[in-house]
């Protein structure tokens, strides 16, 4: 059996661990050169689904196919197609940055007449050509997953599952890794990548919002920020914890959250709604900006998935 649609296709996906389900009946598809991502805070089931996408890690129930082969019943018929790139990508840190190229070029079965030209451009869009023979154990944390990315990339796979590959790396190799996915996308390469930065998350062609191993919503990130109710409000003030317990209480506030020293308070009008609840803080002593209203961020519209999901 295949696919019927999608390159990536998921029906009612299960993984139990005991009595943990990581995965909880997950359903989406993937179109060919799609950037899709899996978002979700730690523990949302987003590195179990794509150790299942991967063949690595056999569903408990459910169904999931990659290009049309069933990670179910022949998972090692997946890899062939598949470049799985986990968190702790298996780099070897006593071999040198050509020499670990090699050694997936081989696991690979990469042709040797083929290597050259693979190398040269896997060099032309990682940056790592001056550090080829440098070993990888020596390596920044970011040129090392630059280089996990460049050896899951050496046989041209057709579908990419990047298990949170900008994390713990520098904004400027966070950007150089962006840069190497959106231009292998352009090539037709359909990337499943997950992670747990909502700014992050703008980067994708449409999302899937997972928490505690289900599926909260899926759709292009724009649509996500534009479909979420109400408007939403941004306060800076001097005691930020002390003002979002108090917003909370507010019977027309519909949600709120903290952002550094800011809060996002969602409510019904920004207009009509604004000045009360203005006018209530400074009355309770907080020393407060003027409400502004701004556009939802995607964290906005987690935030209220999660209260949703919750509150059934």
């Amino acid at each position: 059996m295949t696919s019927p649609d999608g390159m990536v296709r998921l029906e009612d996906l299960t993984r139990r661990f005991g009595a943990l389900t990581a995965v909880d009946g997950l359903s989406l598809a993937v179109s060919r050169g799609e950037l899709f991502g899996l978002v979700g805070p730690d523990g949302a089931g987003k590195t179990t689904t794509l150790r299942m996408l991967a063949g690595v890690l056999r569903p408990t129930a459910g169904q999931a196919w990659v290009n049309g082969v069933s990670v179910a019943r022949d998972p090692e018929r997946v890899k062939h197609d598949v470049a799985y790139m986990s968190q702790r990508f298996g780099l070897y840190t006593d071999l040198t940055v050509i020499e670990n190229l090699h050694f997936y070029a081989d696991m690979y079965r990469v042709p040797r007449a083929e290597r050259a030209g693979r190398l040269e451009r896997l060099f032309a869009f990682s940056n790592l050509g001056p550090f080829q023979h440098r070993l990888a154990g020596k390596l920044s944390g970011g040129m090392k997953q630059k280089l996990g990315l460049s050896c899951a990339l050496i046989h041209q796979p057709e579908v990419l599952l990047l298990d949170e590959p900008t994390f713990g790396v520098d904004p400027i190799s966070r950007r150089d890794l962006w840069l190497i996915v959106h231009e292998m996308v352009a090539q037709g390469v359909t990337a499943v990548v997950s992670t747990s930065y909502m700014d992050e998350a703008e980067r994708f062609d449409r999302v899937a919002l997972i928490h505690r191993g289900r599926l909260l919503a899926l759709d292009a990130p724009t649509a996500l920020q534009h479909g979420l109710a109400g408007d939403v409000l941004e306060l800076r003030s001097d005691r930020p914890r002390d003002a979002l317990a108090l917003v909370r209480q507010d019977p027309h506030v519909r949600r709120a959250a903290m952002f550094g020293d800011r809060l996002h308070v969602t409510v019904d009008s920004a207009t009509a709604d604004s000045p009360a609840l203005e006018a209530r803080l400074r009355g309770a002593g907080f020393d407060i900006g003027e409400p502004r209203a701004i556009a939802p961020s995607l964290e906005d519209v987690f935030i209220e998935h999660i209260a949703r999901a919750e509150a059934t």
